[in-house]
């Protein structure tokens, strides 16, 4: 039985934030394609290429007072002319050491299927609180 897009994606974005609670740079790597562009929410800093994102998450991961970020999905569209689609959702920051919630807000993702997986190629943040 072949998975829906939207399952892929939604099993890949959870897959994603086990790995990022995980501080695991091998399983976030497949997940993003090789020209990803992220901006973050508060800065709006541009992060271009698998290669500036993985070493990004390597400092955000070496913090004495890391961060655990997860994005919640609540909707996700798919393209039915070509193989990409757009993810909203929630995400938020919470301190490693006792969970307290440090910032939290709205994103939007795009995937593209390259080569039979969903792999992320943009994503944009909005910090909320």
């Amino acid at each position: 039985m072949q998975t829906s897009p939207e399952l892929a994606i939604r099993m890949a974005r959870a897959a994603f934030n086990r790995a990022l609670a995980a501080a695991d740079l091998a399983a976030i790597g497949p997940l993003l394609a090789p020209d990803v562009v992220l901006v973050a929410g508060t800065d709006s800093a541009v992060i271009t290429g698998r290669k500036a994102q993985l070493a990004a998450w390597k400092r955000e991961f070496a913090a004495r007072d890391r961060s655990v970020y997860s994005r919640i999905p609540e909707t996700v569209l798919v393209s039915p002319v070509v193989p990409i689609a757009f993810e909203h959702g929630q995400w938020q920051g919470v301190a490693a050491a006792d969970g307290t919630v440090q910032a939290r807000g709205s994103y939007t993702a795009k995937w593209r299927e390259i080569g039979g997986a969903w792999l992320i190629e943009a994503e944009l943040y909005l910090t909320l609180g």
